[in-house]
């Protein structure tokens, strides 16, 4: 059989060794086929950002629109309580929580901290009330009522009972004797007799309003746990407090003491009351371990202490014509006015101690 290929001839097909491969031109796509998919993907994109972008825009007008109606709501409601209680409740709040978590951290963690707190608010309190007598003609110095003061703190809390009784004698001396050689040899300060003795009263009753009973916190501070039984009954003042002010201030209507404080009303005083015996109740058994009943006792015994201190300093301020002790405290008028209630709760505290414990 023969073959009709022989070895020297190509087959057809096949490539030649050696011989140059032939070039498959590109296929060319026309501009507008090659770029269609390109421009729609940029398309979408761009599309896709720019409603991204006004969602976030939307979203964020939404929430300034709704916090610009919170605020306005905020406003016009603190308006309508600073209409009726003269006070502006944000800064009050707000001042207060700054005052409490100082009291709260040194309390717990540095009693010499809460001192340095007590000298300067007894110093502050003092100056206050020495200032409203001067601008109503009585002539209490100022200096030695607040040197006084001031002394009385670290006094008390090292030397305990003894030397509170020393220095707040040793108080009393200096501002007696300031006053003599002021009567003496200063000629603005002479006035005769009777207004000297006027004088000398006011200038000792304010070491006894102030100086004494505010040892009383500092006595109550040196006793082993001590800072507890200060920590509970500033807690218990604070309740009576804010009980007294949300129930009047929402349903108040029949003055409890018009000519003292007209804006005192028996509903808020049985919102007091409601607030003293639970609080009480609540510090007795998880602060301070002592029996249910002991917290009964403690919130009636403070609501008396705390309302009593309450409408002495209205009376006070009432003969001074004054509304405020001073204007220190936005909100809250002065340091003596956010005291009035803890003043005299202070030594009530101090004798239930002395009882229960």
């Amino acid at each position: 059989m023969t073959d009709d290929s022989s070895p020297g001839t190509p087959t057809p097909g096949a490539s030649t060794p050696g011989a140059p491969q032939p070039v498959v031109p590109p296929v060319v796509l026309p501009p507008e086929a090659s770029g269609a998919s390109d421009l729609h993907g940029r398309r979408g994109k761009a599309r896709s950002r720019e409603e991204f972008r006004a969602h976030v825009l939307a979203t964020r007008a939404d929430f300034e629109r709704q916090v610009q109606a919170r605020k306005a709501q905020l406003d016009a409601t603190n308006e309508r309580i600073a209409e009726r209680t003269g006070r502006n409740l944000i800064l009050a709040i707000v001042i207060g929580l700054a005052v409490g978590a100082l009291v709260l951290v040194s309390l717990i963690f540095i009693k010499e901290l809460f001192l340095v707190f007590g000298m300067a608010m007894a110093g502050f309190a003092s100056f206050e009330l020495a200032q409203a007598f001067r601008g109503s003609g009585r002539r209490v110095p100022r200096i030695p009522t607040v040197i006084a003061a001031v002394g009385i703190v670290p006094a008390t809390f090292f030397l305990h009972a003894g030397g509170m009784l020393v220095a707040l004698s040793a108080g009393i001396v200096l501002i007696v004797v300031w006053r003599l050689v002021e009567e003496l040899f200063v000629a603005a300060s002479r006035h005769g007799a009777r207004a000297l003795g006027r004088d000398l009263l006011w200038s000792v009753f304010v070491q006894l309003y102030v100086s004494l009973l505010a040892s009383f916190v500092i006595l109550l501070l040196a006793e082993p746990g001590g800072e507890w039984w200060v920590l509970a009954f500033l807690i218990l003042v604070v309740s009576v407090d804010t009980g007294a002010y949300v129930s009047g201030l929402s349903w108040g209507k029949h003055p409890m003491a018009p000519t003292i404080s007209p804006k005192k009303t028996w509903e808020g005083f049985a919102g007091a009351a409601a607030a003293a015996i639970i609080a009480g109740v609540l510090l007795s058994v998880f602060m301070l371990g002592e029996v249910w009943w002991f917290g009964i006792v403690f919130g009636v015994v403070l609501l008396l202490t705390a309302t009593a201190g309450d409408l002495a300093e209205s009376l006070i301020k009432r003969d001074l014509g004054i509304k405020d002790m001073s204007s220190w405290l936005p909100g809250h008028g002065g340091f003596l006015d956010r005291l009035d209630s803890i003043l005299p709760s202070a030594a009530a505290t101090y004798v239930l101690f002395l009882i229960f414990r």
